[in-house]
């Protein structure tokens, strides 16, 4: 079960957007690389001004709109004709990028071990490429979870809405990261194993 399922509700909703973009000559490529240029720029600003733990607000505010930036240049490339190899490797590597820079400002965050920040991007990674590896053995790009991208942005956005209101995170709340270090191992192997079932 993931967030993830959700998409096709979503992308219903922006598809008058994306439709609209893509008649004014705006490219999926276009919307990927501004997509990944300003989540690095959100984090270094969160980053950059702690200790006040309020920039933390942009994190959720930015990740619900980048999951509709994501939606968008999904749509532009594949329903309005923007479809490119170029932009299959955009789509995979960016979101790894973004994904890392709106991750690490949370290692710089009590009660959060920057150990565990590095652990979980590592992993985040990992899983990504666990699903793209789905076509190399004939299956379909897998986005099995528990945590998926959605689900990630998800729980950051929330940890990321709660520092910024101000209050103290407790120290229960470090434990965050480890249980989604377990999700993340679980959602790796559930995309190996599905794509493999795929093409029995």
């Amino acid at each position: 079960m993931s967030l993830y399922t959700l998409k096709p509700q979503f992308q219903a909703t922006l598809r008058p957007l994306a439709r609209s973009l893509a008649g004014i000559g705006v490219t999926a490529n276009q919307v990927t690389i501004a997509t990944v240029l300003v989540s690095i720029a959100v984090g270094s600003l969160v980053a950059g001004m702690l200790p006040d733990p309020r920039w933390f607000l942009l994190i959720p505010l930015w990740m619900f709109v980048r999951m509709a930036f994501n939606a968008i240049d999904g749509m532009i490339a594949c329903e309005f004709g923007g479809k490119s190899r170029l932009g299959a490797y955009l789509n995979e590597l960016s979101d790894v990028v973004a994904d890392a820079a709106l991750y690490l400002p949370f290692a710089l965050l009590p009660p959060f071990s920057p150990l565990w920040v590095g652990i979980v991007i590592v992993l985040a990674l990992l899983s990504e490429h666990a699903g793209a590896l789905g076509p190399l053995v004939g299956a379909s790009r897998r986005f099995d979870g528990p945590m998926g991208k959605s689900d990630r942005a998800f729980v950051f956005g929330a940890l990321g809405l709660w520092a910024g209101l101000g209050a103290p995170l407790p120290e229960w709340a470090a434990l965050a990261l480890p249980a989604m270090v377990l999700a993340l191992v679980l959602t790796i192997v559930n995309r190996v194993r599905c794509g493999l079932r795929e093409v029995e």
